[in-house]
This record gives structure tokens, sequence and C-alpha cells, in this order.
């Protein structure tokens, strides 16, 4: 779009609700959408921040069985430990809904139901995975074999997640159901097939002519290489009792494919996040002046940006997503993180462990998120970021000059006099940060918009290092006035400007400089950014060191896992 959007919509993937959220899932997904969205509101823009918990998934079916529980069981607690793990996160969804909702089913029902009026699928009968021991035809996930393609014994029948490939149940080598662990047969059943081969042309002129560009390499990369080795259909109804029936003639004992139905929970948030405001939904997917962005894994990539594209294309007068900026993995300790064997950080044990420490996490996800390849998290360097830079640089730079203002001048903002050639260089470079961090942001460059910040808190450290009015208060105390002032405009600007990425410090800096700006306000910078003789509040320390004793817990807790 050349012009700005009127409005954005901003969808999150999905979690499964079949376990809690992890590191993983953060750096891939949720940090980086909250940081564009927490942008977008600072710049003033309409923006409705879409999620919900995706409910229907085979996997939690299977959770279910092994449990002995049902599957609203299963979802009902894990939505619950979700939901507060993002809340008290601070990942700020405008609406986070759950597909099992009735506005969902409908939403989702309404879809296939026009698809299917409109002869968009083709009905085959085929042959499909079926275990005789339990008497049930195995979904995608109920399978586990070898990847055609890279070997992986532990493929799905639906995606191998170790190479990220797209599969059918019967192209795994050597099947096993995982119900009974028995080898399967082949047993004829009837199926709603998408026919993606219809729509290469679509997909070739759309995403790789139109956004070759300006979309990230590794999901320009994928989606190519799947329109180069063809497009195939896809079936999008399944034979289980869990998830939304098939609502048309003879779809009966079946239900809608999980990724059918998934990724249209985002227009089932949508709806319920618009009613609850008393506004209209539709323009925020229909009209061609909003801005549509997926944040998701790359284990997504292939769902939001060929299957789910069709299907709004067919649905009709549906806006197609200006950018889907997915993340590659995020590793532990040098390891593929395992929820099923328990090799992950929980965000909801986190949270209980590091009670103030949100962040912290944040920051450290964000400086070496796995944007453009898959990287790695280690307690070490979650401590070295803590202690290292928001400590001893961020942290450091506004307690100086806090406890300088209360020191000098009783808390008030000094006036300050003729700037010297220092002062005008250091104000001068004070406001090109914005325009960097705003173009790294709106790029999805979430890393360097974080070393950026870092960037600015070191130009305030020496400022303040280089000027020492500490050594001038007593022979030039109207230097020292300049001095302090200048600084607390810096500080200013690092308050609004990381607020996206440190919310809850953005919180306490604002308070203490008992300020309340945009981030346009603080881009700008025609006037002081904050004015003299403003009253400060005391100040706290915005970050803690994090000693040896903490991390080796957590290295520690690995390890009985191993």
């Amino acid at each position: 779009m050349s012009k700005l959007p009127k409005r954005y919509t901003i969808t999150a993937a999905l979690p499964y609700t079949n376990g809690p959220i992890h590191i993983g899932h953060l750096a891939g997904v949720y940090v980086p959408a909250d940081i564009y969205v927490r942008y977008l509101r600072l710049k003033n823009r309409d923006v409705a921040f879409i999620c919900g918990s995706d409910e229907h998934g085979v996997a939690i079916d299977i959770k279910a069985k092994k449990e002995k529980k049902t599957p609203k069981q299963i979802i009902d607690h894990y939505d619950q430990i979700i939901r507060k793990s993002f809340d008290d996160f601070g990942i700020s969804f405008d609406n986070y809904s759950r597909t099992s909702r009735k506005v969902h089913h409908k939403t989702a029902s309404d879809i296939f139901t026009k698809l299917h009026e409109k002869s968009k699928f083709t009905i085959k009968e085929t042959k499909q995975l079926y275990d005789p021991e339990a008497r049930a035809f195995l979904a995608d996930r109920f399978v586990v074999g070898k990847c055609p393609i890279c070997q992986n014994e532990e493929a799905y029948g639906d995606q191998c997640e170790s190479c990220g490939s797209s599969l059918n149940a019967t192209d795994l080598i050597s099947p096993k159901s995982k119900l009974s662990g028995s080898k399967p047969i082949l047993k004829k059943t009837k199926h709603w097939f998408l026919p993606l081969d219809q729509y290469e042309d679509f997909i070739k002129d759309w995403i790789l002519k139109q956004h070759k560009k300006d979309w990230k390499s590794n999901v320009y990369g994928q989606v190519k290489s799947w329109v180069d080795n063809g497009l195939q259909s896809r079936a999008v109804t399944r034979d289980l009792d869990w998830g939304i029936p098939v609502p048309v003639e003879g779809g009966e004992g079946k239900v809608l494919y999980v990724w059918f139905d998934a990724p249209i929970g985002y227009i089932s948030s949508t709806k319920e996040w618009a009613k609850k405001k008393n506004i209209d939904w539709k323009p925020y997917w229909k009209s061609q002046d909003t801005k549509l962005v997926h944040f998701i894994g790359k284990d997504n990539i292939v769902f939001h940006c060929i299957i789910f594209p069709i299907i709004l294309k067919n649905a009709g007068s549906y806006i197609l997503p200006e950018n889907v900026p997915a993340n590659e993995f995020l590793n532990l300790e040098g390891n593929k993180i395992s929820t099923s064997n328990n090799w992950a950080v929980w965000l909801h044990e986190f949270l209980e462990e590091f009670t103030d420490k949100q962040d912290v996490l944040r920051y450290t996800l964000t400086a070496n998120a796995p944007e453009t390849k898959d990287n790695d998290f280690t307690w070490k360097e979650f401590q070295t970021r803590n202690n290292s830079e928001l400590v001893a640089i961020f942290g450091n730079f506004i307690n100086r000059v806090m406890v300088l203002t209360h020191k000098y001048y009783e808390g008030k903002v000094p006036k300050a006099g003729s700037l010297n050639k220092i002062d005008q260089e250091v104000v001068t470079s004070l406001k090109t940060f914005p325009l960097k961090l705003e173009k790294e942001i709106e790029e999805f460059h979430f890393r360097a918009y974080s070393q950026e910040l870092m960037n600015l808190a070191r130009l305030g450290n020496k400022y303040l290092a280089d000027q020492e009015p500490w050594k001038l208060i007593n022979e030039d105390p109207e230097r020292v006035k300049t001095i302090i002032n200048t600084a607390l405009q810096i500080a200013v600007s690092l308050t609004v400007l990381s607020e996206p990425l440190l919310p809850f410090t953005a919180i306490k800096m604002k308070s203490m400089l008992n300020i309340d700006l945009s981030w346009d306000e603080v881009s700008t910078f025609k006037n002081p950014l904050i004015i003299e003789g403003k009253l400060l509040r005391k100040p706290e320390l915005l970050f803690t060191k994090i000693d040896d004793d903490m991390i080796k817990i957590q290295l520690e807790k690995l390890k009985f896992y191993t």
C-alpha cells in the first residue's frame, strides 16, 4: 500500500490448547506481534490485535485419549493457563477468543458452505489410513512415520516438523498409528478437497511477483518451493468426532480439517471483538483500506500463504494479507524445543519464578530473535542480556539522570541554557532515533529495533560520563542545568520509544518522569520533550541483577529432564 492504511488487522497464530506456551512460541510469534501492535497504538493507528485458542486440532484429541479425559476438559484447562500467561506477560490482544465458541462454529460453517455451494471443492472417495485395532480412520496427527523428504523418523501425517514439509499421511514411510501403535491399513472414505493446483497462477501473481521484495526471504522461499513443486489438492475434512461438523449433506461423521477451520478463527474472533465494541467487523476484513498482517512460525507458512488466502479469495470480498513475517525456530541450550520431552521454558513457570522479569525475557528473545534462521536461547545469555545491557546500560542511564535531578534540583526539571557543540550533536542524534526505529519496526526487523534502543541508552550514558556534571556542580551550576535537562530529553525519548518492547519498564519510566507522550510527539521533537519545572517522581531501579544461583537452578531443572 502506498498510502497510509485506515486500519490494521494484526493476527497472531492461534496456539493449540493441548499444552502451555513456551519461549519458542513467544520468540516466533507473540513478542514480535506485540511489539508491532504496541508501536501502531503509540502512533494512534486504528488496530485490532486478534488471537484465540485453537481447540479442534487432532493433538487435542490425542491428549484427551492419553489422559482419559474429554477434549473439552483438555481445552478448558489449557485455555485458562495460556490466557493467564499471555495476560501476565503483557501480550496486549484486543481479543482472545476460542474456536469452540458458537461464533466460530457458525463462521467456519458458513464459509465452508459458501465454497461448497460455489462448487469450489472436489468430493472424492480415496483410500485413507485406518487403524483396524482402534476401528478408526487416522487423522493426520494420529499417524507418525518416516518423512519421505528428510528421513525424519517422527514425521506426522500432515507435516514434518524437522524439514517443514507439508505431507499427506499416505506419503509416510512405515506409518504407525498413535492410537494403538499398530500398522494402519488403507480403507476407502469420502472427503472434500480444495484443489490448490487450480490457484497456482493466483499465488504466483500475488506473492511471487508482488511480494518478492517486501516479504521475508524465508517466507518467500518456502512459498516459491511449494509452487515450483506443483500444488496438490488437499482434503479439508477429516473422519473425526471432535471438531466442527461438516455442514453439508453427506458430511455426517466428519469434521472440518483444523487447518481449514483455525485461520477462520481470526475472523470469528474479530466478530466477537467488534460486537463488544458495538462496531462493524467487516472493514477489518473486507476493506481495501485495511492492512492485514499475520504473525506466525515457519511451520505455518503454507497454511497462511497458500491455503487460507485461497479460502478467502473464494469466500468473497475478503482482503489478503499484506505481509506474513514468519520467524524460524528457537532452540533451547543447543537442542530443539520438545514439549513431549519437557525440553522447554514454559511461560507460566517462568512468570512464577521470575515475577518481575517479563521485559527481560521480551528483550532477550527479541535481541536474539530467529528472524532469518533458527537461533538458540541459553540461560547464560538471558543473564548476560539482563546484567550487561538492561542493568548496566539502560537502567543505569535512567537511574543516574533521575538521581542527579533529585539530588541537585529536588526532582524538578532544570532550565537549559545555551547548548554547546556537544549538546547540539546529542540533540541532533536524538532526533534521528525515532525514524530509524520506526523503519526497523515497519520492516519487521525487531532485532535491529532492540539494538538501536540500546544504542540510544548508550548515547545517554556516554553523554553523562563525558560531561561529568557531578564535577561541575559547584564551579559551573548553569552548565549542569543544561546537561541534566539534555539528559532528561534523552530519557523521555527512550521511555516512549522502548514501550513496544519493554511495556512494564515503560510504565515505571513514564510514572517517574511524569509524562504521557505518543510516538509522533517524540519523533517531531520541535519543542522540549519535558519542560522545565516539571516535578519528577522518586526514582526506582528498573532492572536488578540476576545472580549465578538463579541461572544454576534453571539449568539443573533442564538436566532433570535429559
